[in-house]
């Protein structure tokens, strides 16, 4: 496993344009072009992993089965991110059809947190960028949905992300993006607001 450091950044999406044109400044290339994301998170029934992100307990996980529509990677891939005290790691292996269509009726039963369900949708679109040993990601066009329901809504947020690796200087990373912190989950967000934000069901 290889440890890494994840930072979010908030940018408002009245300032992509400058935020990207600073990336630019700063030496930064676009390494991919940009692709369309859907993960499909799965949680238990107590939700022990939102409530464990939520209150920032490790060691934790979040499952999910992400793959790329309309694009040329056509695989399904199992997703377990893992936050621990020493660091941030995820494991990634690629499934087939079979194995993704008991995953979404029965469940994934997990040693932590016992048998999963799948619960969000979360798509967005992505684009990548890379300064240095920092990547950068930036998402926008997200929809949260319901997996049951089907209940889904639009967030014009804009979510950058840094990763980095674990041995990476924090004062180098404060000083290459100068910009403002924030601790932000698609998938809290997404539970939080399809539960409690029924003015937003389209």
């Amino acid at each position: 496993m290889t440890f890494r450091i994840e930072e979010k950044l908030y940018i408002n999406k009245n300032q992509l344009t400058s935020f990207k044109e600073y990336l630019f400044t700063r030496s930064a290339k676009k390494i991919y072009k940009a692709r369309k994301i859907e993960s499909l998170y799965f949680d238990n029934i107590k939700y022990d992993m939102f409530n464990d992100s939520i209150e920032g307990i490790v060691p934790r996980k979040k499952i999910r089965i992400r793959n790329y529509p309309n694009n040329e990677d056509i695989k399904l891939y199992l997703e377990i991110k893992n936050s621990s005290v020493e660091g941030r790691f995820k494991t990634r292996k690629i499934i087939n059809k079979k194995e993704n269509s008991n995953y979404s009726n029965i469940g994934y039963l997990d040693n932590q947190y016992g048998v999963c369900m799948p619960n969000y949708y979360i798509r967005y679109e992505r684009e990548y960028f890379k300064k240095g040993d920092v990547r950068i990601s930036i998402d926008t066009n997200l929809i949260y949905q319901d997996f049951k329901t089907k209940r889904f809504f639009y967030d014009d947020k804009v979510i950058v992300e840094l990763k980095t690796s674990i041995s990476k200087n924090q004062d180098d990373l404060i000083k290459d993006f100068p910009f403002q912190r924030i601790r932000f989950s698609k998938y809290c967000y997404a539970v939080e607001s399809l539960s409690t934000n029924h003015n937003t069901f389209l």
